[in-house]
């Protein structure tokens, strides 16, 4: 596990670096990579520019089964155009099913701590426990949660891994313009059952 000094050391020397040099230095650090995605609003960004740098790294897309057809349509068309090599992880239980028994229960009530373990915290997990990854790349943002305005470019998950978001201090109107220059798309119908509100951690990163 990298140590706390050498993280911030890492966080001060790349905090004005390009993407790309700061996914690079990553793989230098551990070429035992992951990226992962949700396809949600911009995250064909972080597709691009890892794949730019690593073009076969694992490409972990963990699917509660709830997304919107235009969320479908958006993978598809990312995962054809940037030739990714992905990894599908869907929950053990159909969403089907557990509309039945379940249903999508709200923030507040009890079954909402099963039913996110069920269709976001187990295909993680199970997913890293495959892959077993060094470096896990993610496309957290500063100002999108309390907890994700305090860990920087690079950081350390909960199970040690070493957890690199190169976008980190990118506003949206900067990444509209990445996009653009990319020639890559962006889809904002985008669902996630188990968040009532955007800036809601998800339970994933802290």
């Amino acid at each position: 596990m990298i140590d706390q000094n050498t993280i911030n050391e890492l966080n001060n020397k790349y905090k004005d670096a390009l993407p790309a040099e700061i996914i690079k230095k990553a793989l230098e650090l551990n070429n035992k990579a992951v990226v992962t995605t949700n396809f949600r609003p911009y995250e064909a960004a972080i597709l691009h520019a890892v794949s730019s740098v690593e073009s076969k790294i694992p490409v972990v897309w963990c699917d509660t089964g709830y997304n919107t057809p235009q969320t479908y349509r958006h993978a598809e068309q990312v995962i054809k155009d940037l030739d990714l090599n992905i990894f599908l992880y869907v929950p053990k239980q159909t969403s089907a099913h557990r509309d039945v028994v379940m249903g999508i229960p709200s923030i507040d009530a009890p079954e909402h701590a099963l039913f996110t373990e069920q269709v976001k915290l187990e295909p993680f997990k199970r997913a890293m426990a495959e892959h077993k990854p060094k470096v896990w790349f993610t496309n957290l943002r500063q100002g999108q949660t309390a907890f994700r305005n305090s860990i920087g470019i690079f950081s350390v998950s909960k199970d040690g891994v070493l957890k690199v978001s190169p976008f980190y201090y990118w506003p949206d109107e900067k990444l509209n313009t990445y996009l653009e220059e990319n020639n890559l798309p962006n889809e904002f119908k985008y669902f996630d059952p188990t968040k009532a509100l955007e800036n809601r951690e998800c339970g994933l990163h802290a």
